[in-house]
């Protein structure tokens, strides 16, 4: 399963935990699969239907244009990092 590691302000959800084991294909199902056992992580990670404008989320160390629909696999590590904005 994809481990996804938690920021340290969305460790209070996760009862301390600094990185999780979830079932999913997508960020996406990361994210919902992550809410069942945590309730509240979605609404610190999403809006809508997107990735929150403050968040960006990198698997396997590259940063990722794809949002919710980027694929991860079985070993998979999803970093869910500040989004920063260049001028």
């Amino acid at each position: 399963m994809p481990i996804v590691h938690i920021p340290p302000l969305m460790r209070d959800l996760t009862e301390g935990r600094a990185q999780v084991e979830v079932p999913g294909r997508t960020v996406r199902a990361a994210i919902e699969a992550l809410e069942k056992v945590y309730p509240g992580i979605r609404g610190r990670l999403c809006s809508g239907n997107r990735l929150a404008p403050t968040v960006a989320v990198a698997v396997d160390g590259r940063l990722s244009r794809l949002g919710l629909y980027q694929p991860v696999n079985d070993n998979s590590q999803v970093r869910f990092l500040p989004a920063i904005e260049g001028g």
